[in-house]
């Protein structure tokens, strides 16, 4: 499974998700919107977090943990 996080460098949800991914044990790539333009214009990247599994967008939020469990399948 292929699991990423874009977020802005100043989104406070970010470190929540962080968190509960690390505490989830799932490996993930945090990618920075202003640093990778080219996957917000892939994924139409508006708002912050947004998760992106398997190529594709998951949450355009931050979602609850009971949500990325059933999603992640942990």
């Amino acid at each position: 499974m292929n699991v990423m996080i874009i977020a802005t460098k100043g989104c406070s949800h970010c470190t929540n998700l962080k968190k509960e991914m690390d505490g989830l044990g799932v490996e993930y790539r945090l990618v920075y919107a202003e640093d990778e333009p080219e996957l917000v214009q892939k994924y139409g990247i508006r708002h912050s977090p947004n998760l992106i599994v398997d190529d594709e967008v998951k949450f355009r939020r931050q979602p609850t943990e009971r949500e990325l469990r059933e999603c992640l399948d942990c």
